[in-house]
């Protein structure tokens, strides 16, 4: 899943981002209001972080901005503004939910969780598909309920396949929201981590769940073969 942080204090910005990336979620950063608003709006994020204090345009006129070209975009406040009046005032102009800072990143980390669970209407926190089983709170990956080691980057291509399931999924769509807006889109990444999962996914399942339809992408099978 691709996050969009956006925030001006640079150190605390870095600090969201790494343990983010740590949980295998693809992060960018911004701390400008007028950068901000471009991009959520131009690129493929699937979660947005926005701080309210931020130059050029302050975060409640980037979420309104945002929220007339993307309403599905998941958005989660952060702010030292504390007051009730604040939070109403937040939420009512279309934030998904509002942290205050200073704030606990495993809250923070809980909270992107549920709001990613929305983001495609799927309420269990252990999706299933076929013998596979992925765990949202942990991130780990279970195959006939044995535990599946696969890395960061794996494990966030076989999230994305599971919550598309039976749908073609393309490699660009896999680089908007999986990697990073630092991947080079001509790169052969997709391809390499597709290869290494596939191959550790026929080692535990005896054959290979994702099918490669030339030219398209991939679909995932969510029948046991």
């Amino acid at each position: 899943m691709r996050i969009l942080v956006v925030e001006d204090e640079r150190e605390l910005a870095e600090s969201i981002a790494e343990g983010l990336r740590m949980d295998g979620y693809s992060v960018d950063m911004c701390g400008d209001g007028n950068e901000a608003a471009e991009r959520a709006v131009t690129d493929a994020y699937d979660l947005l972080l926005l701080d309210l204090n931020l130059p050029g345009k302050d975060g409640l006129q980037v979420l309104k901005e945002v929220r007339l070209e993307r309403p599905e975009l998941k958005t989660l406040l952060l702010t030292a503004r504390s007051s009730v009046a604040d939070r109403v005032l937040g939420l009512d102009s279309g934030a998904d939910d509002y942290l205050t800072k200073p704030f606990s990143f495993d809250e923070l980390e809980a909270r992107i969780r549920v709001l990613l669970r929305r983001r495609y209407i799927q309420s269990d926190v252990r999706p299933v598909c076929g013998p596979l089983e992925f765990d949202t709170l942990s991130r780990m990956v279970q195959v006939y309920g044995k535990p599946l080691a696969l890395t960061r980057k794996e494990t966030s291509l076989l999230e994305y396949l599971m919550l598309h399931a039976g749908q073609l999924v393309t490699p660009e769509e896999l680089l908007e929201h999986v990697w990073d807006g630092s991947v080079d889109e001509f790169s052969n990444s997709v391809r390499v981590h597709i290869s290494s999962l596939r191959r550790k996914l026929r080692a535990a399942l005896e054959y290979d769940p994702i099918m490669n339809r030339v030219g398209e992408g991939y679909i995932l099978s969510v029948e046991v073969k």
